[in-house]
């Protein structure tokens, strides 16, 4: 058996759940059910769903040392957008949500539009347009011909 192409979750692991939670719900991010109050918080996204547990029960479930996470950990969340006015609008609606500015947008060597934030934890999110990126009107991807 081939393991299929797909992501359905992505946990992240956070310092303090309570407000991880109020972080994504400012930015307008809409729960699923299913949420464990105090354990464990779920949110919706266009096919994936994203988690939040607290950091040590997440390295616990795992079977791996809950080691402090500082610093750049090896990935990023990206957001594709239509255009380089959406990207200001959705890296400013971060920022008023309680996000920490990384990096603020701008044009890119390869001919988009990009920045980053970061949310209470530090896990990085790119926010991006890209010329030969088309996306539907959910923010799929349906190409990458950049």
């Amino acid at each position: 058996m081939t393991v299929p192409a797909r992501l359905s979750i992505v946990t992240l692991g956070v310092a303090d759940l309570a407000r991880s939670i109020a972080f994504y719900d400012a930015l307008g991010w809409a729960r699923m059910p299913g949420g464990d109050p105090g354990v464990i918080e779920w949110f919706g996204t266009n096919g994936s769903v994203i988690g939040l547990f607290p950091h040590d029960e997440l390295a616990k479930d795992a079977g791996v040392p809950a080691e402090p996470s500082a610093g750049f950990r090896g990935v990023t969340f990206a957001m594709n957008f239509a255009s380089a006015d959406e990207v200001d609008a959705a890296f400013a609606g971060a920022l008023k949500a309680g996000a920490t500015s990384v990096k603020v947008p701008a044009a890119t060597e390869w001919g988009g539009h990009s920045g980053y934030f970061a949310d209470p934890d530090g896990h990085l999110w790119e926010v991006a347009w890209g010329p030969g990126i088309t996306i539907d009107d959910e923010g799929r991807i349906l190409s990458m011909d950049g």
